[in-house]
């Protein structure tokens, strides 16, 4: 019985055969496979600098020895195995960033507005302005019923004062009235007159002291309104909280605003967390601060890796995300962690990434 025949007895057909010696020469780099008819096999031995062709081996599939298959598919085997990049990672997730909402604070017209989509705009900065116009007239009017109401303060202070001064001479003249009607000098109706001409001035304080704290009260109303529309005039500039990059934008120039809608969002995009879910088996092993490796698709065979750091842990337990996981594994219950990491540029928020943890 021939080598053919045996094969096809013991093992695979040829051409079967020959599909696993290619399959497995192929995964070798340093090996280029070509295929002619029959079951003849052309092994192309390349300089794994240059990639150049060293030499070529011509034989028919059915010339090789037994042995020499085996070696072939052990050899093969083995640099499969070494060469694999596919390695299971310890967790899966996806990439997102701190974003921030900005929204209007204040009522009116959107008079500027100099924010665009992908834009890098630093924190301070003033990216809109919304009409003040009305706020500025309301403001000045304000300072204007101060002024009013501070002017009756100042003469109702020179009113106090004249009291003041009268009371002072009435309070000596009682005094004097009253020494002369101890020596018999002065009669009873004098010492009367006295006391009344006193205790009328004291009355007439005391009522201005009471206008001008209502005057004190009413300038200390207009300041409040007036701090008041200063705050809403600051909060119609639009001013960005923090450097990061606009991801979208609600508004344009031009438009209507009211307080609280939204008008553009930013992220942190040189900052940012692979956000991944791991098993209730895994979390012990998992701490805050601990190193990570990340990794990310560089072609359909090799990954980039990215050093990180966990940087939370929830500390409840939920449903595998319906956007990670298959129905099947939606049942399990997961932990969600997160990985910070340096973005170089590569990364992209909602990018698929893997993690392994460092023991």
């Amino acid at each position: 019985m021939n080598l053919k025949r045996r094969l096809i007895k013991k093992h695979y057909a040829p051409t079967e055969l020959k599909g696993w010696l290619v399959y497995f020469l192929q995964t070798f780099n340093s090996y280029g496979v070509k295929k002619s008819q029959g079951d003849v096999l052309f092994v192309v031995k390349r300089s794994p600098k240059t990639q150049a062709p060293l030499g070529v081996n011509c034989k028919p599939l059915t010339m090789l020895s037994p042995a020499r298959i085996l070696t072939f598919l052990l050899a093969g085997l083995l640099l499969s195995a070494c060469g694999n990049t596919n390695v299971p990672s310890d967790a899966y997730g996806n990439f997102e960033a701190d974003e921030v909402t900005i929204s209007a604070e204040a009522n009116g017209k959107l008079v500027t507005f100099n924010v665009v989509e992908g834009q890098n705009v630093k924190q301070g900065a003033v990216v809109g302005i919304i009409d003040t116009i009305q706020l500025y007239l309301r403001k000045e009017q304000l300072y204007a019923q101060r002024a009013s109401i501070a002017s009756r303060s100042g003469n109702i202070v020179s009113q106090m004062d004249v009291y003041i001064t009268q009371l002072k001479n009435a309070q000596v003249e009682q005094q004097r009235v009253a020494n002369l009607l101890v020596s018999g000098a002065a009669t009873q109706k004098q010492m009367d007159d006295a006391n009344s001409a006193v205790s009328v001035l004291e009355r007439q304080i005391h009522s201005v002291e009471t206008q001008n704290g209502t005057v004190a009260s009413d300038v200390k109303s207009i300041d409040a309104q007036i701090a008041q529309v200063k705050d809403q005039l600051d909060k119609s500039y639009i001013v960005n909280p923090a450097d990061g990059t606009v991801l979208e934008k609600y508004t344009e120039q031009g438009e209507v605003e009211v307080s609280g809608k939204a008008l553009y969002k930013i992220a942190d995009l040189n900052n940012m967390y692979l956000r991944v879910y791991v098993s209730g088996t895994q979390l012990p092993a998992i701490k805050i601060g601990q190193p990570a490796t990340v990794l990310i698709d560089k072609d359909d065979v090799h990954n980039v890796k990215l050093p990180g750091t966990v940087s939370w842990i929830s500390s409840s337990a939920e449903f595998t995300p319906k956007i990670i996981q298959t129905k099947e594994e939606r049942v399990n219950l997961v932990y969600a962690v997160k990985i910070r990491l340096k973005n170089d540029g590569s990364l992209k928020i909602g990018m698929p990434g893997e993690v392994n943890f460092k023991k």
